[in-house]
């Protein structure tokens, strides 16, 4: 019988997700953690849709070439970044069959390279369908945190790969019940494990000797805080309505903008400061009195488990959402149903007072090393089931 940890150590693991030199997100906090017990091999993004000929699209573009050319390279302990190359169009199946067989060869000659045999390869993206499964895995996983065909911006095949991808799946990893109600349809071996939160790191905001950085410190107080992309996802109108309700705060937000913020434009104590790094986040934390969490109400949010909502209570926030469902099971967040109640309780949360402690205990338990346990003893249960039969 495998116990929990032995199911998910000293094992080889292909995983598929979005390019390592990004944002923190949850697949690079799980695959950090699994690369302490495992060799992880990590394939940079193979994309959801198809270039456009836009400056930013080309400037990725030649991003991925660079990343290629660097070939293999281990950037932690145990934990080795491939960029392949590839056509990325996914109109043609002529030209996906071209993808399939130009990036297996890619990742089977640095799994030689490693001496990886009998992977897990674990897909957190559809774009990997036509690769999963062939590289002689001894498990598939398909860990679904998005609802990738409800993105504005999706490949019109994406929902064809995904089910191709489900089909294939050995285990089915969601991150919220909608996701997990979902998939589950199509592949009844889907189980539930939410986003964690890097505790220790957030929860440094609260240190007196952690320093708010200086373009931060140099606004006026209270200070109203989002950091993560700025996208069409995000309700900048709801932004602007706290904006004006509260015309002495300084509304900051952190992060790349990649949608319009016409919806911005005039606000004067509105501070889009651009993306900061992550380490330095706990420090904005510290300077922020409130944090928002104002997402658009829509297919995208509906399925989605935001990863900033636990950030912001680990730092001590009160933290003000909208109703986006798996913010309701997040202790220490305030989910509003209107943009009037939503304004309401901003104004609450800076009445009471900044960040607490007591705040942040509410998600010490839910730790990323939490939620690995949870996927240790998945894994344990499917290996058990498949030795007793």
């Amino acid at each position: 019988m495998f116990d929990a940890m032995s199911a998910l150590s000293g094992r080889d693991v292909v995983c598929f997700s979005n390019d390592w030199d990004g944002d923190p997100l949850s697949k690079m906090h799980i695959m950090r953690i699994l690369a302490r017990d495992n060799r992880i091999l990590w394939v940079n993004s193979l994309g959801n849709r198809s270039p456009r000929a836009t400056a930013g699209d080309a400037r990725r573009a030649a991003k991925k070439i660079r990343d290629a050319a660097g070939g293999l390279r281990e950037v932690e302990p145990g934990l080795h970044v491939l960029a392949p190359l590839y056509l990325p169009v996914y109109g043609g199946s002529a030209v996906r069959a071209v993808n399939r067989l130009i990036v297996r060869l890619q990742i089977l000659a640095a799994m030689r390279r490693l001496g990886m045999r009998e992977p897990i390869s674990w897909s957190f993206l559809p774009s990997a369908a036509p690769i999963a499964g062939t590289l002689g895995e001894e498990l598939v996983v398909y860990h679904a945190v998005d609802e990738f065909s409800a993105f504005s911006d999706a490949s019109r095949h994406v929902r064809e790969l995904e089910r191709e991808l489900l089909l294939k799946a050995d285990l089915v990893v969601t991150s919220s019940e909608k996701l997990l109600a979902s998939k589950s349809k199509v592949n009844p071996r889907a189980v539930l494990v939410r986003h964690g939160v890097d505790h220790a790191h957030f929860a440094r905001a609260l240190d007196p000797g952690t320093q708010v950085p200086g373009d931060l410190a140099s606004l006026a107080k209270p200070v109203v805080g989002f950091f993560g992309l700025l996208a069409d996802w995000v309700d900048l109108e709801l932004v602007r309505a706290v904006a004006d309700a509260f015309p002495r705060a300084s509304v900051v937000l952190l992060g790349n903008a990649v949608t319009s913020l016409a919806p911005l434009r005039g606000a004067s104590n509105v501070h889009v400061l651009g993306r900061r790094p992550y380490a330095l986040l706990p420090g904005y934390c510290r300077g922020f009195d409130v944090a928002l969490t104002p997402f658009r109400l829509n297919e995208l949010s509906l399925h989605a488990s935001p990863l900033k909502a636990r950030e912001y209570v680990a730092a001590g926030l009160p933290n003000v959402c909208t109703d986006v469902p798996e913010l309701r099971a997040v202790p220490g967040c305030t989910v509003a149903r209107s943009r009037s109640e939503f304004v309401a309780e901003v104004g609450r949360a800076l009445a009471e007072g900044g960040p607490r402690r007591e705040r942040s205990e509410l998600v010490r338990g839910e730790s990323w090393e939490a939620r690995v346990d949870e996927l240790r003893a998945h894994v344990a249960v499917l290996l058990d089931g498949r030795r007793a039969a």
